[in-house]
């Protein structure tokens, strides 16, 4: 007789060896997904980004850049301004201390006949005043490099080698036409208005010119013309950098000579219009020759 226990062992054994089946009241784990359509483990599909440091199809970062907290820029910026305060302030105590020949240098320079037409004041602090202006005038003069260079320096590490270049070569030119329009200020715009002002009031009322309304209109003028005289770098970057092309700014020429015409009648007005108009006829002279300059080397 055959051995039913036998039987019932095997049965049993295969009945324990077997998966419970799921019933409807359990779930299936859902299936994982990293968003790009792989299904299953994440770690076996994560994608690698390139570093974002490293060369990517020519493109790179500038060589010295880094990440710095905001507070470190504001404290390097602030340094840096610091100094060329002190460049400023150094380069005004030292005019204070010769103002008064300076001033009477300019005007026997500017002024015709100033010999017989002394300064005259209207106020008691007008002489002081006059002073620390022209004082701050070369104090202006002496940070202006300072700050040119605070700022590349500043800048430097977010430059590209070619960024670079332009910016130390635009430096000393930068100086250099600021020179030349303080120079063409004094030499050539400031004795043709005073001679003006001059033939233009004489006869019908004694001229006798106030020092701080005088030297208000010297400094504007300086000044106005150093920055006037950046316009032929400002042109030569811009299309070095490829912003703009020389064509593109010969056809809006128009608008260029409307934007000088305002900015002079802006800062530079005075009751005779001489002022202003000679100031925009300088600025389109610089806008124009620097197109000229630039057809002549090719640049389109």
């Amino acid at each position: 007789m055959p051995d039913d226990s036998a039987g019932d062992e095997d049965a049993a054994s295969t009945s324990g060896s077997a998966e419970p089946l799921p019933t409807a009241t359990e779930e299936k784990p859902e299936a994982k997904t990293d968003g790009e359509g792989y299904v299953g483990d994440n770690s076996e599909h994560k994608e690698e980004y390139p570093d974002p440091d490293d060369d990517i199809g020519g493109i790179s970062t500038p060589p010295d850049d880094e990440e710095m907290p905001l507070a470190d820029h504001i404290e390097e910026m602030v340094l840096r301004l610091a100094v060329v305060f002190l460049f400023g302030a150094a380069g005004t105590a030292i005019g204070i201390l010769w103002a008064s020949e300076g001033i009477s240098f300019i005007w026997s320079d500017v002024v015709p006949q100033a010999t017989e037409r002394p300064p005259h004041l209207y106020s008691p602090l007008e002489l002081w005043l006059t002073r620390i202006k022209l004082s701050a005038l070369l104090g202006i003069m002496i940070a202006l490099p300072m700050l040119i260079y605070q700022c590349y320096l500043f800048m430097r590490p977010g430059l590209y080698p070619n960024e670079r270049k332009y910016y130390l070569a635009a430096v000393p030119t930068s100086v250099v036409l600021g020179g030349l329009g303080m120079i063409f200020s004094y030499i050539v715009v400031l004795p043709i208005l005073f001679s003006y002002f001059t033939f233009y009031s004489e006869g019908s009322a004694e001229i006798a010119y106030a020092l701080g309304e005088t030297f208000n209109l010297v400094i504007t003028l300086t000044g106005f013309l150093a920055i006037v005289f950046q316009i032929p770098l400002f042109i030569m970057l811009a299309i070095m950098l490829g912003v703009t092309t020389r064509r593109w700014l010969a056809q809006k020429r128009l608008y260029f000579w409307t934007a000088f015409a305002g900015l002079s009648f802006m800062f530079t007005m005075d009751p005779t219009f001489m002022a202003p108009i000679f100031v925009a006829i300088t600025m389109i002279l610089l806008f124009e020759g620097t197109l000229l300059i630039v057809k002549w080397t090719g640049r389109e």
